[in-house]
């Protein structure tokens, strides 16, 4: 022992060197309060925990490192388009399979000044748009919400892409389920990364081959596989076959989130996006034609937009809008 720490024990009373702290020593803050006894009035103020609470979670609920690290994934799948970038997926609120990969996007690029706009197979007022809506409102304050899509400034969306043109001002983030379009045929991690980086993707022209020979059709009515600047081909999540065209180049930046399988792809602003199709026979979209004449929303009257097939009481179908927003303004 040495000559210091022999005079720190004999001296009961002197402090405890820096070393000591350094290392976790717990300082005397006073006794104890006695079994039975009442707590302070500070401890025991609801309201004071719950502001306390809410001081505890950094904005926009992810901590720096975790937003550091997505940011920085996100950058890489954009200077690799249509690469699936791995990162950490972090536990949320929410369970997996419900936006968890494209609501960590969300809140890792999501700042005080913008416009957030949540969409759910183009509805605004769906359970799952309502619900990510008011989550982002409650960690982020001061950001701004909007159905509105032009005043939006990053756009969340599961399963569709609006049908009024992005600017080049804004970013549209995807919930992504399954990233991997070679998950249909091909069941090895190992084997479909293998496949990406040779560009071989043989087997999934051989599924479109098969379906054409069963059915005459393709079966594949969302989740299309889409080559990206002539070499990766992605999954662009559960859109409709008539959203994959609004990928190639396209004014904004469109990235792609899947929580549960932890990757990050996007497809960056101008760049090329093809769905794969045969020299002689070409790739196309739902029709929407009955008896050979295209439908036309019920509300709005547009014969443009992806519309969405209704059944009312008594039997009828009726031809609706996806995209409430775009139904909105067509209206008015």
């Amino acid at each position: 022992m040495s000559e210091a720490q022999e005079q720190h024990v004999d001296r009961p009373g002197s402090e405890a060197p820096a070393s000591a702290k350094s290392l976790g020593a717990v300082e005397d803050n006073g006794p104890l309060p006695r079994p039975g006894s009442e707590p302070s009035q500070t401890s025991a103020d609801p309201t004071s925990q719950r502001s306390r609470r809410r001081r505890e979670h950094e904005f926009a609920l992810l901590d720096p490192v975790a937003k550091r690290e997505i940011r920085r994934a996100s950058l890489k799948a954009v200077c690799i388009p249509g690469y699936q970038v791995p990162f950490a997926s972090r536990e949320l609120p929410i369970a997996r399979g419900f936006g968890t990969g494209g609501l960590q996007l969300t809140l890792s690029l999501i700042g005080p000044t913008d416009t957030l706009k949540v969409i759910d197979q183009g509805a605004d007022a769906s359970v799952n748009a309502c619900s990510l809506r008011k989550l982002v409102r409650k960690v982020c304050p001061g950001v701004k919400t909007s159905e509105i899509t032009s005043d939006a400034t990053l756009i969340q969306t599961r399963h569709r892409i609006p049908e009024e043109p992005l600017t080049d001002r804004q970013v549209l983030v995807f919930q992504v389920p399954y990233p991997c379009p070679l998950v249909l045929v091909e069941s090895n991690e190992q084997r479909r990364v293998q496949m990406h980086g040779e560009s071989d993707y043989s087997k999934i022209f051989v599924k479109l081959y098969e379906d054409l020979a069963r059915f005459q059709e393709i079966t594949l009515s969302h989740r299309y596989p889409t080559a990206i600047h002539r070499h990766y081909v992605i999954d662009p999540s559960p859109i409709p076959r008539f959203d994959v065209p609004k990928l190639d180049h396209a004014r904004c930046l469109h990235l792609f989130g899947a929580g549960r399988e932890k990757k990050i792809y996007a497809v960056p602003p101008f760049t090329d996006a093809k769905p794969l199709e045969f020299d002689d026979i070409r790739f196309r979209v739902e029709s929407f034609d009955v008896a050979g004449q295209r439908q036309a929303c019920q509300r709005c009257g547009s014969a443009e937009s992806y519309l969405n097939e209704l059944i009312r009481p008594d039997g009828s179908r009726v031809w609706v809008c996806s995209d409430t927003a775009f139904c909105q303004r067509s209206r008015t």
